[in-house]
């Protein structure tokens, strides 16, 4: 039976809300972005995802944001550039306790913040609700020796779009869709790891580029024999194609799709076990 290594195969919970807004519950408590480097996720992650870390002697404020969207671009466009990863965290907040602060408009209409000082830091983690949740993880560029690596070991190359893809400025690695799904990319390193683990049943699978899964059995995979190479669902314990369900016609579309946070797994006709897994799924031939 494939397996993929050293990865946990289990998706992280992901507690519930309402949207990207402000509230969860319309009452008790606000939600909150921060975009976040390593160390200081490091940080939060010791702290058992329950408080931010004291600010530096240089960082007089603490600026948590009020939508996803300014936190993705500020991870996007400063973290990865300075550090090569940036997250997108997400975390709840006490109303009550906010109210004593006032949103501020750094710029244009949806750019909104809260400046918490750094004195005060303590007590504002003392007010947050639940955990801090990784809501995404960004990437910088791999370099070109990466690619022909991988290319070198599967024997053919990969899509164009993909190599533009996780060439550009900031790639999406993994995290939560709006759809609810989780995504978790591979590397072309990271997919040649995989590639060994399956061991004999990557040979079942003539053409295959595992491109990522869902964080559990499900994974993401390139169909090679085809031009273009369509986007395929296979479960971890597959032993060949027939199972295999279309999920994009091309691996752009594909990521248009995670970029616009649009992308849902297609299950085709599957029969679900107790949990709710899909235990036997339509046929779909890959596309030649």
């Amino acid at each position: 039976m494939p397996h993929n290594g050293g990865r946990v195969l289990a998706a992280p919970r992901r507690p519930s809300r309402t949207g990207e807004g402000w509230t969860i519950d319309g009452s008790d408590t606000v939600t909150l972005w921060r975009p976040t480097g390593q160390a200081e996720l490091d940080l939060v992650a010791a702290s058992g995802w329950r408080a931010w870390p004291p600010r530096l002697p240089d960082q007089p404020i603490f600026y948590p944001v009020l939508n996803r969207w300014y936190a993705t671009k500020i991870a996007r466009e400063w973290n990865v550039p300075a550090e090569g990863v940036g997250y997108v965290t997400r975390f709840d907040v006490q109303r009550s306790y906010l109210e004593r602060h006032e949103v501020r408009q750094a710029g244009g209409r949806d750019v909104l913040e809260y400046w918490i000082p750094a004195e005060e830091l303590a007590d504002f983690n003392a007010h947050i609700v639940g955990a801090i949740v990784e809501e995404a993880d960004y990437r910088g560029a791999v370099d070109d020796q990466e690619f022909s690596e991988a290319e070198e070991a599967l024997g053919r190359p990969l899509p164009d779009e993909w190599r533009r893809y996780l060439q550009g400025e900031s790639w999406f690695r993994r995290g939560w869709m709006a759809t609810g799904t989780y995504v978790w990319l591979n590397s072309p390193s990271e997919m040649v790891e995989v590639h060994d683990a399956w061991d004999d049943a990557t040979d079942a699978h003539p053409g295959i580029a595992v491109i990522g899964d869902n964080g559990s059995r499900e994974q993401f995979v390139l169909d090679l024999r085809g031009d273009p190479a369509p986007v395929l669902l296979v479960d971890l314990s597959s032993d060949g194609w027939d199972g295999a369900i279309r999920q994009a016609d091309t691996v752009g579309e594909f990521i248009d799709r995670v970029e616009a946070g649009t992308f849902a797994i297609d299950f085709g006709e599957a029969v679900p076990d107790e949990w709710g897994r899909p235990m036997r799924v339509d046929r779909a031939t890959p596309r030649m």
